[in-house]
């Protein structure tokens, strides 16, 4: 296979094509880190390249599937981390400079240790918003990162860096994290797949006990892949203390569809354009009844559903404003002068509130959740568009379309993003389909039964060139 193929492969090809020989995993390090040399500058997509690292890792993996002997799932395949993730020997600077560089950075998180037990090459870190805390995709630390399909418009964030880095070729799996949408809407911007797993299925530390908290997902550009990372990363780890136990072995994979034209037969969901309260944009609104009409010829029970709650955004709020209180608590008033002002502001807020204040939003993020256990008694999935809207511009204070994610983020279920067409303009759109909690094979299952039949998003225009 030629560099640029490598630079194309999912990962499910190349651990084909090291099976067979006809690829190494130094060769495609080295086609990636060269994709990256010729197009990663203008878009800005990491905090942290380490080549030489990188390539002693695919040494050695290549060495291992030379005798035959590979050591784990995800063996040579090239990974990227969120820079919000401990990585030994990296600094996790948070995109935030605030954070010492100097360390000693010796503790992996848990996703990260599951990656090496597994064989992945880790070969970068992407950029983040600063402590994950906005959904644009800029930070102090590390400047603009943009969106692989138009430099002009932003991938959103807080995962900013892993789903430019997805799209663009340079690597087929990266890591996020998803707190109120942080994977799904720049999934959905950048025209790639982004899953929020169930909160615990993916084991973390430190543990986040203040507002929403972060979920740790795969980033891909495909269902299958997206699901056998999400296998190696929930495997067991005993510092998070709010972890799942662990799935069965498989269970997490995405399914073989085999040739059933109708793989959702007899699956309910509940379909909505608007949760009732989101107006999305005409084109956004065609291709969403596009991709319910083929959700039914796919055999799947659908049916319109307005939700009988209203729009959880001042929750969503509040909670993150004591999230970014309780991230710079210790900062003095030296350190956060460098802070973005908009975390500087939301933490301002987050001081602000009172505890009643607090548990009342907490309350209201149960009540949510009981109300769309409610809705799961008649619908197995739930299926909304991810975001109203495109990814906006960068330059001229384009505002964030409103997101169909939070929710969802709420109640802490899983919900993943698949591509479903790009706009007149050439920007992607997502679909956001949603499980109930740990039932993350039916959703896998829905998105690759959708995927299968629909346009796959795999080449923004600076490929190939």
């Amino acid at each position: 296979m030629a560099p640029t193929s490598l630079v194309q492969a999912t990962a499910i090809e190349l651990l084909a094509l090291y099976r067979s020989r006809s690829a190494s995993p130094v060769e495609a390090l080295r086609s990636i880190l060269d994709h990256v040399e010729r197009h990663g500058a203008p878009l800005n997509a990491f905090a942290l390249l380490d080549e030489q690292r990188a390539l002693d890792a695919a040494r050695a993996s290549e060495a291992r599937w030379a005798r035959g002997a590979p050591v784990g799932r995800l063996d040579g395949v090239p990974v990227s981390v969120k820079d919000l993730l401990l990585t030994r020997g990296w600094p996790t600077r948070r995109g935030s400079r605030t954070v010492d560089p100097t360390g000693p950075w010796e503790e992996d998180a848990p996703a990260v240790a599951r990656l090496r037990e597994q064989g992945a090459v880790l070969f970068g870190k992407t950029t983040t918003s600063e402590f994950g805390l906005k959904g644009l995709g800029d930070s102090p630390l590390t400047g603009i990162t943009r969106n692989a399909w138009d430099p002009r418009h932003t991938p959103g964030g807080s995962s900013a860096g892993a789903v430019t880095a997805v799209a663009a070729g340079f690597g087929p799996l990266a890591v996020g994290t998803d707190g109120g949408g942080s994977i799904r809407v720049p999934s959905a911007f950048s025209g790639v797949v982004g899953l929020k797993p169930t909160f615990g299925r993916v084991p973390a530390h430190p543990a986040s006990v203040v507002g929403v908290p972060p979920h740790v997902g795969p980033i891909a550009r495909t269902v299958a892949d997206a699901g056998l990372l999400l296998a190696v990363l929930s495997g067991a780890d005993d510092r998070d203390p709010f972890r799942a136990p662990p799935a069965p072995e498989g269970a997490l994979d995405a399914p073989e569809l085999g040739d059933d034209a109708r793989p959702l037969r007899g699956v309910r969901i509940g379909v909505s354009a608007t949760l009732g309260y989101i107006d999305p944009a005409g084109e956004t609104r065609a291709r969403f009844a596009s991709a319910v009409a083929l959700l039914e010829r796919l055999g799947a029970e659908v049916d319109e559903v307005e939700p009988a709650f209203a729009d959880p955004g001042s929750v969503l709020r509040t909670l993150f404003a004591a999230r970014a209180a309780h991230t710079v608590r210790d900062l003095g008033p030296e350190q956060r002068a460098l802070l973005d002002p908009a975390v500087r502001s939301a933490a301002a807020q987050g001081e602000a509130l009172s505890v009643v204040s607090y548990l009342e939003a907490e309350r209201q993020r149960a009540e949510l959740a009981v109300a769309v256990a409610a809705l799961h008694r008649r619908f197995d999935l739930l299926v909304t568009p991810t975001s109203a809207a495109a990814a906006p511009p960068i330059e001229g204070g384009g505002a964030l379309p409103a997101s169909f994610a939070g929710p969802f983020s709420l109640t802490r279920q899983p919900a993943i993003s698949v591509p479903m067409g790009l706009t007149s303009a050439g920007l992607p759109l997502g679909l956001q389909i949603v499980g109930r909690h740990f039932e993350e094979p039916l959703v896998l299952r829905a998105a690759l039964a959708f995927e299968r039949e629909s346009p796959l998003l795999r080449a923004p225009p600076l490929r190939g060139s």
